[in-house]
């Protein structure tokens, strides 16, 4: 049993990466990403099909804004669940892991 992976899967809930998240929030998440999927497709399709260029990029603005959205959602809910955890148990590097992974995110934003 000296595989690190197996000792991280039974450590579920106390690691670094495993706070339980509200399952009906994640789903909807998932929804939200799975709807961008499905508009992104129907943008590519609209560029396979030669549509006019101002319609394309308003409707990959239309993508990128509900993609943010969607990273906002992940964020709040990171802060209230991931966060309050790593607060109480003192770790320090999932506070600075959360402010690098805000930068990446607002800097493509």
């Amino acid at each position: 049993m000296s595989s690190h992976d197996h000792d991280e899967s039974l450590d579920h809930g106390h690691g670094h990466h495993h706070h339980h998240h509200d399952p009906e929030h994640m789903k909807a998440i998932t929804n939200r990403l799975s709807k961008a999927i499905g508009h992104l497709e129907s943008v590519k399709k609209m560029v396979e099909d030669d549509r006019d260029c101002t319609e394309v990029l308003i409707q990959l603005a239309a993508v990128r804004s509900a993609i943010n959205n969607c990273g906002k959602e992940i964020l709040k809910e990171h802060m209230s669940h991931c966060i309050v955890h790593a607060v109480q148990d003192g770790d320090e590097k999932a506070i600075a892991d959360l402010n690098e992974a805000v930068d990446k995110f607002m800097k493509n934003s």
